[in-house]
């Protein structure tokens, strides 16, 4: 019998037989690179099997079908250990949508604008930090490694810029759901991030002059419940990847800000949830605390990389399912990617981590996070982080970001393995009608990202 060259399992022959030799080139019929660069469309670099749930299922599974515990052995090997887990033993659902070739609608515009444009420029200093080759200093906007070859590479670009503007605030509600399906913690917090480097929107740009030796500002609020209002932090990074940021924390009970260790990084930061500071964006500590990457697999995925938004509800709110009563998990659209990245490294710089290892999942198309599985210190599954995102653009509703459609994520769920406890997190429109989600508003940095602004809201 004669196999013919794009037969169903093309591409898995061709992931495996660059794993054999140790190579990464992302696409399989055509570079990815090359693809995105002439087409914009990244259809021209995979086969049909790749393109659709249709394809890669043979018809069995279609878009617009659920992945339930009836089905989800046809695609057990798309998704993360313990979403198959849950899918199969806690009622999860995953609705499949068509999969994004556009590749404008994958992140945020200007940052892909400017990764076409600085394409080539990047390189790692002696230190291992990412630089614009022509002069050392740091690196100028978008992902610098758009063509990745290694694993230091797709990490080095999701810990430049995590959300992918040069500054974001999130406006979120947390639930804590136990293993009996209650509500345990409810709270209400804000979020915000700044680049002072590597920025492609704001002024003064690529770079915050004063704050050149900076990488970003990072901080967090809550507002709910009472007895936590006014608690905060302030994460301020170096650009130095092998140095802790230093954090900053305001607690109200003293009225006062006191800076806390920072490499206490796998803690939650208040009772009852399951995210800690190291999840965050699948790279919440600088890259050379952790070590031993590698690249562990490649091939295609479910994930929830678009219809994250919830454009019918006016505070952006979500609806749930599964779980004992109904709470568990966030309704999620997800899509079949062509490719993804899983990189493995090890927290290096943590004697007392928790943790002896985590996965991260990389969607090829764009090297954005799309998921995370970290193992506890006998190498058992312990703890995921998946979510999903999107352009916010649903028909003729719309949330803009300057002249185009915001993105960003819209849910993310944190699951403890091991308990049964589910941290699920949602970016919603406002808290108390003044806090309100967006990207790269100049007056960020002073009302929520200094010592001063962490005391104004303590004590509003």
């Amino acid at each position: 019998m004669r196999i013919t060259r794009y037969d169903g399992g093309y591409s898995r022959r061709k992931f495996l037989a660059d794993a054999s030799r140790g190579t990464l080139a992302t696409g399989v019929l055509m570079p990815l690179s090359q693809a995105i660069a002439q087409h914009g469309d990244i259809s021209k670099a995979y086969p049909d099997e790749l393109l659709s749930i249709e394809g890669y299922t043979k018809g069995r599974i279609k878009t617009g079908d659920e992945i339930t515990a009836a089905n989800v052995e046809l695609v057990k090997d798309l998704i993360e250990p313990i979403r198959y887990e849950q899918i199969l033993k806690q009622g999860r659902k995953l609705r499949v949508v068509k999969t994004t070739t556009d590749v404008m609608r994958t992140s945020p515009w200007e940052y892909l604008e400017a990764t076409l444009r600085n394409a080539g420029k990047a390189k790692f200093d002696a230190r291992g930090n990412v630089v614009n080759t022509a002069d050392g200093k740091p690196w100028i906007g978008g992902n610098p490694f758009p063509d990745p070859k290694t694993a230091e590479e797709l990490f080095a670009a999701q810990t430049l810029s995590w959300g992918r503007h040069d500054a974001s605030f999130y406006a979120i509600k947390i639930k804590n759901v136990g293993s009996d399906g209650r509500v345990g913690f409810e709270y209400e917090c804000g979020w915000s991030e700044l680049s002072a480097v590597s920025r492609v929107s704001m002024d003064p740009k690529p770079y915050w002059p004063e704050h050149l030796d900076k990488l970003r500002y990072q901080s967090v609020f809550f507002t709910k419940p009472g007895v936590y209002r006014g608690t905060s932090f302030l994460n301020i990074w170096d650009y130095d990847q092998s140095t802790f940021p230093v954090l900053y924390g305001y607690v109200p009970e003293f009225r006062r800000i006191r800076q806390f260790p920072t490499n206490q990084r796998f803690e939650p930061l208040v009772p009852g949830l399951t995210l800690f500071l190291s999840d965050v964006w699948g790279a919440g500590d600088p890259m050379y605390t952790w070590g031993n990457y590698k690249i562990v697999h490649r091939g295609p995925f479910l994930g929830g990389v678009s219809g994250g938004w919830s454009a019918d509800h006016p505070n952006w709110e979500h609806k749930t399912h599964g779980g004992p009563k109904g709470l568990s998990f966030w309704d999620t659209d997800v899509e079949l990617v062509p490719e993804i990245i899983v990189v493995e490294a090890e927290p290096t710089k943590f004697p007392r981590a928790p943790v002896s290892k985590k996965r991260v999942w990389f969607d090829a198309r764009n090297q954005t996070f799309a998921g995370m599985t970290t193992y506890d210190r006998n190498g058992l599954p312990y703890r995921s982080f998946d979510g999903c995102y999107g352009l916010y653009e649903s028909g003729d509703k719309k949330v803009m970001d300057g002249k185009h459609p915001y993105w960003s994520w819209g849910h993310l769920t944190c699951s403890d393995i091991q308990t049964g406890s589910i941290t699920r997190l949602e970016q919603v429109k406002a808290i108390e009608g003044v806090h309100l989600s967006g990207a790269n508003d100049p007056r960020m940095y002073d009302r929520y990202l200094t010592q001063a602004a962490l005391i104004g809201l303590g004590s509003s």
